[in-house]
C-alpha cells in the first residue's frame, strides 16, 4: 500500500503505536502499492482510470471509437449499457472491443452511419472485489448543416444611420463559430464603429460613404468537421446628403425639391440588449459574456461598471472594443447588477444586466479509496456543492443502495457511510452521484478488506554517508494491513531508540537530527502488526567535513605585473575534494595568463579587467565550501607623470595621383601628446567661388596618413588637416597646395521649381539656381521649358543666365502648364530635369453662389447654407467662401452713421457656416461670395433673417434725485440695448446700517413705459442700496446699482440735485455729535500745538521763520506765488545754510500741490488721467504723470474735491482746491530736489 508521508514528525515512545485505520488519500486510482513484487499477490477492487467525456461529440467521417479504461487485481472484465439496457456488442458486427480493455471502436467508415450510434452509454468494470462504473456517456455526430436559401434585398441608407446586418447562422453541433469577410476571403476590418456581436449579426453605430460594399459575407465554421459554410452576401449602399440632393433634384421639379438634410449627430440608443435591463444566467466556472453595442453620432464608447462591487481584477476582460466585458471562472460571488454606459459628446445611455450564477455539482470531498483490515471501522464521505443544492445518491458496485444487498457492518447516514468490524468479504466498490439540474458529478471509491503481514519496501543494506554535525535521515518504507508500527535498534543488541536524541517520522524514516561520529553504525528498523513482523537493517557513515585551512587573502597590483592566489583545503581522507577557481562568480577567462597548480592560482600581466572577486571553491560528494578574495588593478607610478593634451597638428600635406575628380593627399602627423590619435579630419576650400570658407571633406582613422578624395569639376581646391585625441581636436595644419579641377556639364538641375501666376494673363517660373561649386564650368545658365497641361503644344523653351525667375506673358487664365528648368553651361547640358506643374495667374471668380438659406439657430446665431459655385467658374485656386452680413438699422440711425458690415470667411469647400454674436431681436442681411488666391467674386443676392427676443441689457443709467427725509425719486435712461419689448422694471432695494450691515429686501414691478419713480414712506437718515433691470419676454436682463440716503437739512428744504447718479446724501447732519469727529478735531488741535512749539523753538535758535525776502515784503504768506526763475515753491530755510525743509512743510499760496514736496498727496494714489470721486467719496481719480519725470510740456490742473470737502494737511487745517501737475524741481547741483 502506498506510503503516505505527513508533514508532522513523531517522536518514538517506549509504548506501542495504537492501530489506526490506513487511508490512502489519493483522488484517482489508488495503487495498493508499490513494487510488481507486492502486486503480484494482493487483490484490488477495480478503478475507473480513464474514459470518455461525458459529451462526447464524434465525427461522423471517422470510427467512433468510446474510451474506457480501469485496473485491478485479478484483472477486471468490461460490459457497457445504451440507453439504460444491455448493449450486447457482440450481435452488431461493427462494433468491436479493444483487447484487455473497454474501450469500443465503431467502424462505421467502411458501412453504417454515425446517427444509428447515437445515445447514452456507460461502461462498468468488475472484479470478484466489486464493480466500478463511468459516466454517463452521451455519444452525439457533429453537425454542420447549410443555410437556408433566403432572398437578401440590398440596403440602401443614408449615411450616419445605424445598421444592423443579421447572421442567423444554422444550428450546429457543436455550434459553428462566426465571423464575417469578403469575396476575396479578406476578414471586415472592425472598429469601435462596427462590430461583430456574440450572436453573429454585424452591428453598424453609423455608416459612412467607405461602408458601401456588395460583400458582406457571413461564414460559419464547424472546427469539429473542418467546414465552412457561406451565407449569401448582402450588398450596402451609403448615400451622402450630395449625392442624395442630386437624386432628388433628377426626379422632382424645383418646387417639390426642397434637398436632404444629413442625419444629425443623436445621442446614443442601445441596439443590443434591448431596453433598460435585462437578465443573464451563467454556470461557476464558465466565462461570464457580457455584451452591450449601441447606436449614436458621434460613435458611443463603452464603459462597464459593476453597481454593487468592483470588477476582480485578475478575471476581467474588455473584448470587441470593450463592447464585450467577459469575466472568466466566474463564481456566486460574480452575481449582481452590472452596468453598461454607452457615452457620446450628446448624451449617455444606461443599461442593467442582473447576473446569476448558478452551480453544477462541484466536490468538496470526493469519496477516497478505503483500505482496512477486518474487524476495523472506516468512512466513506461525499460531500458536493452547487446551486440549487446537489442531491446525494450512494451505489454499491454500480446498482442503489437501496436495493443492494444487506451488509450488516454499513450505515447511511446522508453523504456519509459507516463502516464498522468490516471483514474481508465485504469489499466493494461504492459509487456517490451528486446531481441538480445543472449537471451531475459520479465518483468510485472502493472499500478493500485485506489482512497483510508488515512489509519492508527499502531495500536491505543501504550505506547512508553523512557529513559530521548535520542531520541524517534513514529511510523505512513500509506496508501492512493493519497498519505496523515501527520501531528502530542500533547495532544488533541495542535497545530502541528513545526521543531524546532521534525523531521518527509517520512514514518510518527515522531522523538523526545532528549526527556525530559516534552516529556511526548499523541501524535496524522492525514493522509488526498483529499478522506478523518484518525488519530491515541499513548502515551510517560519518564524515569529516571539508575545510578551507588557507583562504585566498585581497590584493592590490599594478597594471603588468603578477597576482598569486593561495588555497589549501583539508578533508575526509575517503572523500576525493575537487578545486575550482571563479571569478566574479563565472568562470575562469580561458587564457594562458591564467593558471592554476594544486594550492594557487596565479594570473601574470595583470591588466585592469582583472580586477574583481576571485573565489576557490572546494566539492566533494557529500559538500561544498568556498573563500573569495578581492583583486584591486591599479597603474604603475609614471615616472615623470605624462602630459595629456590635443595633438599637435600634421604637417608637410602633399598632393599625388592628380586625376580629374580625384586626388591622393598625404601627411606627416604631428605628436599625440601621449593619447593616441583616433582620426584625422579632412577639409578643403573653393577658392574661386568660396575663398577663406573651409568646408568638411572626409575623416579616417588615427592610423592613416594618406587619403583617396572625391573632387567635384571646376573646382580651386586647397586642403588642410587636423588630427583628433580623447583630449581634443588639434588646430588645422597649413594648407596644402591649390588644385584646379578640369570643367564639366553639370550633374544636377535647380530645386524648388514653381510655377504661379501673378496676372490673370502670365506664369512666373522660379527656382533655386545652383552655386558656383555646383555649376561644373564657365557659363552658367538655365533652359526654361514649359508648355499646357492639357494641350497637344510642344514644349516652349528660353535660355537665361544669372537669374532665378522667368515671366511667361499671354497664358489664359489658370491653366495648369508642365515646367522644367534644365542647367547648362560651356561644356553642356545637365540630365534631363523632373518636370513640375503650375498654373498660370488667377482672375476673379465670376459666379455668385446660389440658393443661399439661412436658419435662425437662437437669439444670437444663424446657420448659413448655400450651393457651391461651378470650379470653372472660380478661375483659380478655391480659398473659401465669405459671408457679409449686416444688421439693418432704424431711418434715423442709418442717416447718423454707415452700416457696419461683419465678415466671416469659411475655408475650402465648406457650403455652410454658422454665424455668432448677433444681436436679438434685430433685421439682417447678408450675402455670400466665393473667395479665391486673386481675391473676391460677385456678391448672391442679399437674404434677410430677424434674430428672435433675448434679455436686454442693463438700463443706460440710474439716478436718485430729490432725497427727503423719508423718500426718494429715481430716474433712468431705458436699455441701451433692449434685445426685444420690454415688458416690464424690476426695482429691488434694503437698507444698510451704520454697521454696513444689508437689512430686508424690498421687490418692486414698475412698468416699461416709465423712466422715473419715487419711493415714500422710506426710513429717515437711512442708507438704501438699489437693484435695478429690465426684462423681456424672454427673461431678465443684467443690473444696475445704486446707493444713497435719505435726508434733509436744518432749514427743512431739500439739497439740490447731485446729479447723474451721484446722491450725495449730506454727512454733516448733527456731525458735532459724532464721536469720531469730536476724536479729529481733537488731533488736529493737537498737531497744531506741536507744529507752534517747533516753530518757537526754531526761532529763538536765529533762524528766519519768514519765505525769504518775498514773505518780508508781504505779510500775507497766501499771497505768495511761485518763484519765477525756477519754479519752485518759497522754503522755509535756516538763516546759515538755507536747507531746504522736508516734504509737506509747506502749502503754496495758490493751492496747489507738488507731488514731490507732499507726502499725503492725493495724487500718489492715481496712475492715469482724469481725477474724480465716487458717490460714497472715495478717490478714484488716476494721474498720468510718473514721479520719476524730469520735464513736462506744461502743468496741469485736477480738481480734486467739491466745496463741502475738507483734506486736513501739517499747515492748513481745511484745505481744499485744484492739484496742478509741475515738473520735478533741481537743486543747485542738478539733482532733482525734495
Amino acid at each position: 500500500m502506498p506510503l503516505k508521508i505527513m508533514p508532522k514528525k513523531k517522536h518514538l515512545s517506549a509504548g506501542r503505536v495504537p492501530l489506526i485505520l490506513f487511508l490512502c488519500q489519493m483522488i484517482g486510482a489508488l495503487d495498493v502499492p508499490l513494487d510488481p513484487k507486492l502486486l503480484d499477490d494482493l487483490v484490488q477492487p477495480p478503478t475507473i482510470t480513464q474514459q470518455s467525456p461525458k459529451d462526447y461529440i464524434v465525427d461522423p467521417r471517422e470510427n467512433i471509437v468510446i474510451q474506457c479504461e480501469a485496473k485491478g487485481k485479478p484483472p477486471p472484465s468490461f460490459s457497457w449499457t445504451r440507453n439504460g439496457t444491455h448493449f450486447d456488442i457482440d450481435k452488431d458486427p461493427l462494433v468491436t472491443m479493444k483487447p484487455g480493455s473497454g474501450t469500443l471502436i465503431i467502424n462505421i467508415i467502411t458501412e453504417g452511419k454515425a446517427e444509428t450510434y447515437e445515445g447514452v452509454y456507460q461502461c462498468t468494470a468488475r472484479n470478484e472485489r466489486g464493480a466500478a462504473v463511468s459516466n454517463n456517456i452521451v455519444v452525439r455526430p457533429s453537425r454542420s448543416p447549410l443555410w437556408t436559401k433566403e432572398r437578401l434585398e440590398p440596403i440602401t441608407l443614408r449615411n450616419g444611420q445605424s445598421l444592423v446586418l443579421p447572421c442567423r447562422p444554422p444550428i450546429g453541433l457543436p455550434p459553428a463559430i462566426i465571423f464575417w469577410m469578403d469575396n476575396s476571403f479578406q476578414r471586415l476590418p472592425q472598429s469601435e464603429r462596427v462590430s461583430q456581436g456574440l450572436n453573429g449579426d454585424l452591428y453598424f453605430s453609423n455608416v459612412l460613404p467607405e461602408d458601401t460594399r456588395e460583400d458582406y459575407i457571413c461564414y460559419a465554421r464547424f472546427n469539429h468537421t473542418q467546414t465552412i459554410q457561406q451565407k449569401q452576401p448582402i450588398s450596402l449602399k451609403v448615400i451622402s446628403v450630395d449625392e442624395l440632393n442630386d437624386t432628388l433634384a433628377a426626379n422632382l421639379s424645383d418646387t417639390e425639391f426642397y434637398g436632404a438634410k444629413p442625419s444629425k449627430e443623436r445621442p446614443p440608443t442601445f441596439l443590443t440588449p434591448e431596453g433598460n435591463e435585462s437578465l443573464k444566467e451563467e454556470l461557476r466556472g464558465n466565462v461570464l459574456s457580457l455584451e452591450c453595442i449601441a447606436e449614436g453620432l458621434p460613435t458611443p464608447i463603452i464603459y462597464w461598471i459593476k453597481e454593487d462591487g468592483t470588477l476582480p481584477v485578475n478575471r476581467t476582460f474588455y473584448r470587441n472594443f470593450k463592447k464585450t466585458l467577459q469575466i472568466t471562472q466566474v463564481t456566486e460571488a460574480d452575481s449582481g447588477n452590472y452596468q453598461c454606459i454607452a457615452k457620446n459628446p450628446l448624451g449617455a445611455v444606461h443599461h442593467t444586466i442582473a447576473v446569476t450564477v448558478k452551480a453544477a455539482p462541484y466536490w468538496i470531498a470526493a469519496p477516497q479509496n478505503l483500505v482496512l483490515s477486518p474487524g476495523e471501522n472506516g468512512t466513506l464521505i461525499c460531500r458536493a456543492n452547487g446551486n440549487p443544492k446537489p442531491r446525494i445518491a450512494w451505489l454499491t458496485n454500480g446498482v442503489p443502495i437501496e436495493i443492494a444487498p444487506e451488509d450488516p457492518s454499513r450505515k447511511i447516514d446522508g453523504d456519509t457511510i459507516i463502516f464498522s468490524n468490516v471483514q474481508e468479504r465485504l469489499s466493494a466498490v461504492y459509487q456517490c452521484n451528486a446531481s441538480n439540474e445543472y449537471g451531475y458529478l459520479l465518483a468510485n471509491a472502493f472499500v478493500n478488506v485485506l489482512a497483510e503481514p508488515p512489509r519492508i519496501l527499502t531495500s536491505a543494506n543501504i550505506l547512508y554517508q553523512v557529513i559530521a554535525n548535520r542531520p541524517a535521515f534513514l529511510d523505512c518504507a513500509f506496508f501492512g494491513s493493519p497498519l505496523p508500527t515501527i520501531e528502530w535498534f542500533k547495532g544488533t543488541k541495542g535497545s530502541a531508540l528513545h526521543e531524546d536524541i532521534y525523531v521518527l517520522h509517520d512514514n518510518g524514516t527515522l531522523e538523526i537530527p545532528v549526527a556525530q561520529k559516534d552516529s556511526t553504525g548499523t541501524y535496524t528498523c522492525v514493522a509488526r502488526n498483529k499478522l506478523g513482523m518484518a525488519k530491515n537493517e541499513v548502515h551510517l557513515e560519518i564524515k569529516d567535513p571539508t575545510r578551507i585551512i588557507k583562504q585566498p587573502e585581497h590584493a592590490v597590483v599594478q597594471r603588468g605585473s603578477k597576482v598569486s592566489f593561495e588555497c589549501k583545503v583539508k578533508h575526509d581522507h575517503t572523500l576525493i575534494p575537487t578545486i575550482v577557481w571563479l571569478k566574479d562568480h563565472g568562470e575562469l577567462p580561458n587564457e594562458e595568463r591564467f593558471s592554476v597548480d594544486k594550492d594557487h592560482l596565479v594570473v601574470t600581466d595583470v591588466s585592469d579587467d582583472d580586477g574583481g572577486t576571485y573565489t576557490c571553491a572546494a566539492n566533494t560528494t557529500l559538500d561544498r565550501v568556498s573563500a573569495s578574495a578581492v583583486l584591486r588593478v591599479v597603474a604603475p607610478t609614471p615616472t615623470p607623470a605624462p602630459i595629456y593634451d590635443v595633438p599637435n597638428p600634421p604637417f608637410d600635406l602633399e598632393l599625388t595621383n592628380q586625376l580629374d575628380k580625384s586626388v591622393q593627399l598625404t601627411w606627416t602627423p604631428g605628436d599625440d601628446n601621449n593619447s593616441p590619435i583616433t582620426k584625422f579630419i579632412i577639409e578643403y576650400e573653393d577658392a574661386m567661388h568660396e575663398a577663406g570658407v573651409w568646408h568638411h571633406q572626409a575623416e579616417v582613422s588615427g592610423t592613416q596618413t594618406t587619403a583617396q578624395l572625391k573632387l567635384s569639376p571646376y573646382v580651386n581646391y586647397s586642403f588642410r588637416v587636423m588630427a583628433e585625441n580623447n583630449i581634443g581636436r588639434s588646430v588645422p595644419s597649413e594648407a596644402s597646395e591649390q588644385y584646379l579641377t578640369k570643367a564639366a556639364e553639370p550633374d544636377q538641375n535647380p530645386t524648388a521649381v514653381e510655377g504661379l501666376g501673378t496676372e490673370p494673363d502670365n506664369l512666373v517660373i522660379t527656382w533655386k539656381p545652383l552655386n558656383g561649386f555646383e555649376s561644373n564650368g564657365p557659363g552658367l545658365q538655365y533652359k526654361v521649358s514649359w508648355r499646357q497641361k492639357d494641350g497637344d503644344d510642344e514644349w516652349t523653351s528660353v535660355v537665361v543666365a544669372n537669374v532665378s525667375k522667368y515671366i511667361v506673358s499671354g497664358t489664359p487664365t489658370f491653366v495648369p502648364y508642365l515646367i522644367k528648368v534644365q542647367a547648362l553651361n560651356d561644356v553642356g547640358f545637365a540630365p534631363e530635369p523632373a518636370v513640375v506643374m503650375g498654373h498660370s495667374g488667377e482672375d476673379l471668380p465670376m459666379v455668385a453662389p446660389g440658393n443661399v438659406r439661412v436658419n435662425v439657430v437662437n437669439s444670437t446665431l444663424a446657420e448659413v447654407h448655400w450651393d457651391p459655385v461651378p470650379l470653372k467658374s472660380v478661375r483659380g485656386h478655391l480659398q473659401g467662401y465669405r459671408i457679409y452680413y449686416w444688421k439693418v438699422q432704424s431711418s434715423s440711425k442709418r442717416n447718423r452713421r454707415h452700416i457696419e458690415k461683419k465678415i466671416l470667411t469659411f475655408q475650402g469647400s465648406k457650403t455652410h457656416g454658422m454665424l455668432p454674436g448677433l444681436q436679438p431681436y434685430s433685421h439682417y442681411f447678408l450675402n455670400v461670395r466665393v473667395v479665391n488666391g486673386k481675391g473676391e467674386g460677385p456678391a448672391s443676392s442679399d437674404r434677410g433673417f430677424h434674430t428672435p427676443e433675448g434679455v436686454p441689457s442693463a438700463p443706460s443709467s440710474l439716478k436718485i434725485v430729490n432725497p427727503t427725509l423719508d423718500s426718494l425719486t429715481l430716474e433712468w435712461d431705458p436699455p441701451s440695448h433692449p434685445n426685444g419689448v420690454l415688458t416690464e422694471y424690476t426695482l429691488k432695494y434694503q437698507p444698510i446700517n451704520s454697521t454696513h450691515e444689508l437689512g430686508p429686501l424690498v421687490d418692486l414691478k414698475i412698468p416699461a413705459n416709465k423712466t422715473r419713480w419715487t419711493l415714500k414712506n422710506l426710513n429717515f437718515s437711512t442708507r438704501y442700496k438699489f437693484y435695478f433691470y429690465a426684462q423681456t419676454s424672454v427673461g431678465s436682463g443684467s443690473q444696475i446699482t445704486e446707493e444713497a440716503i435719505t435726508t434733509v437739512d436744518e432749514a427743512g428744504i431739500p439739497p439740490p440735485d447731485v446729479g447723474a447718479g451721484k446722491a450725495m446724501a449730506s454727512r454733516q447732519v448733527d456731525i458735532a455729535t459724532q464721536g469720531w469727529f469730536i476724536g479729529l478735531m481733537c488731533a488736529v488741535a493737537l498737531l497744531i500745538l506741536i507744529l507752534l512749539i517747533v516753530c518757537f523753538v526754531r526761532r529763538n535758535k536765529g533762524g528766519k521763520y519768514p519765505v525769504k525776502e518775498k514773505e518780508d515784503a508781504h505779510a500775507d504768506p497766501e499771497i505768495q506765488p511761485m518763484k519765477e526763475d525756477d519754479g519752485t515753491f518759497g522754503e522755509y530755510s535756516d538763516a546759515e545754510d538755507h536747507k531746504p525743509l522736508k516734504k509737506g512743510s509747506r502749502t503754496p499760496s495758490d493751492r496747489t500741490v507738488k507731488k514731490e514736496d507732499s507726502d499725503d498727496s492725493l495724487v500718489d494714489y492715481g496712475e492715469g488721467v482724469n481725477g474724480q470721486f465716487n458717490e460714497d467719496g472715495s478717490f478714484i481719480g488716476q494721474y498720468s504723470v510718473p514721479s520719476g519725470s524730469e520735464h513736462s510740456e506744461s502743468p496741469e490742473t485736477t480738481e480734486l474735491c467739491s466745496e463741502e470737502t475738507v483734506v486736513p494737511t501739517a499747515v492748513d487745517t481745511g484745505y481744499c482746491g485744484r492739484e496742478e501737475k509741475v515738473p520735478h524741481q533741481k537743486d543747485k547741483a542738478g539733482k532733482p530736489g525734495n
